[in-house]
């Protein structure tokens, strides 16, 4: 029988094994596979992955049989620590769905899940993805496997409707009867300045399906607006460089290339410590805001994840000292040392000599990476106003 959401939903538990069979028959999986185990020959690499996963039934078995150790893996290399607080929310019956800001394509989502499960919360999340980020066969079984719903994109005014419409009613299906987590991007796409702003026609989508009013369908969904925090941000020279591109060229694509450079890059590279803040449900809230006409409310709901998220960030040194290099001044001087000036002064520096492009902007790359780590302090300096 097909469902409306065959096309987007994740995989079903039945699906599994065929999916894994799959994977291991896909040669630039397996490649990938080889960078863990390079001493190891292929054959005996997927002789051992296929013998991993007898009795691996579930989208949720194979998140803590497969990605959980290699995501335990990739955070001992590549950051020094991840932390999780939660507030108003705890494991229990309750679904939520994570709305945050969005600053890795593939670990945002991947770390939540971990935290979740390390925090006794009981099942992880359903992950809203891109389907533009679904660039070979390999990546759209990997991310189904774990738990990940399509998100289309580039669609016509009225596939768009149609889409947003499908999506609602597959969330609030997802939360009110298949009883799993959430967890969506504020935006499309990530704020390449990490100033965050919530989309107002993402709530509106949210609000498609359910019943009763814009909040009482809203209240449906548990939204929890959840703050990620990166010290460093291994695509920061990447998201400079391509500010230089679209304003040297105002016609500038990336490419497909690009989009898995990024991901790689954001995998693999160092992001010293990560913090994960989980705000109240704005359930709590939302009575508050229901006689606002409807041309409002949505804005002023959007405002106010805002300010959630924005005032749940973690800040580090060199967000302060960003701050104080982008402004010319020393007003944070007192959240960081001359040494952690100096260490940050050294890391912009090496980023901007990654940068390699044509009639190369050092000034303005530096502007862009200072005015990424700034904006964090400026906006939860503004969400405690």
């Amino acid at each position: 029988m097909v469902n409306e959401f065959d096309e987007i939903r994740p995989y079903a538990a039945g699906e599994v094994k065929q999916a894994v069979e799959s994977l291991l028959a896909d040669r630039q999986f397996s490649h990938l596979l080889q960078g863990f185990v390079p001493w190891m020959p292929r054959w005996m690499r997927n002789g051992l992955f296929r013998l991993a996963f007898v009795g691996v039934n579930t989208p949720l078995q194979f998140q803590l049989r497969f990605i959980k150790p290699v995501l335990k893996h990739i955070l001992r290399r590549c950051s020094t620590d991840h932390t999780f607080a939660y507030n108003g929310i705890a494991p229990g019956p309750e679904r939520y769905t994570f709305i945050s800001n969005h600053r890795d394509i593939v670990l945002d989502s991947a770390i939540l899940d971990l935290m979740l499960h390390e925090h006794r919360f009981p099942t992880t999340c359903e992950i809203a993805i891109g389907d533009n980020l679904l660039i070979y066969p390999w990546i759209k079984t990997l991310v189904k496997l774990n738990k990940a719903f399509t998100v289309k994109r580039g669609l016509s005014p009225r596939e768009l409707l149609e889409s947003s419409q499908r999506m609602s009613r597959y969330m609030h299906h997802v939360i009110q009867e298949k009883h799993e987590n959430i967890w969506i991007a504020q935006r499309e796409g990530r704020a390449k300045d990490s100033s965050d702003q919530t989309q107002e026609s993402l709530l509106k989508m949210f609000a498609m399906a359910g019943e009763g009013s814009i909040v009482d369908r809203l209240k449906e969904l548990h939204l929890v607006p959840l703050s990620i925090s990166y010290e460093y941000d291994p695509c920061d020279y990447l998201k400079a460089r391509e500010f230089q591109m679209k304003r040297d060229n105002p016609a500038f694509k990336k490419t497909k290339q690009d989009d898995l450079d990024n991901m790689k890059t954001g995998i693999f590279g160092q992001k010293g410590r990560i913090h994960y803040e989980a705000m109240p449900c704005i359930n709590t809230w939302l009575d508050e805001v229901a006689e606002l006409p409807k041309t409002e409310i949505f804005g002023e709901i959007a405002r106010r994840i805002d300010r959630q998220i924005h005032a749940g960030y973690r800040l580090y040194p060199g967000n302060y000292v960003a701050a104080d290099l982008l402004d010319g001044t020393s007003a944070f001087s007192n959240q960081y040392t001359a040494e952690e000036r100096n260490a940050f002064e050294k890391y912009l520096q090496s980023r901007i000599d990654l940068i390699h492009i044509e009639n190369k902007d050092e000034a303005f790359l530096r502007e862009r990476i200072l005015t990424m780590y700034a904006n964090p302090v400026i906006n939860k300096m503004k969400s405690a106003e």
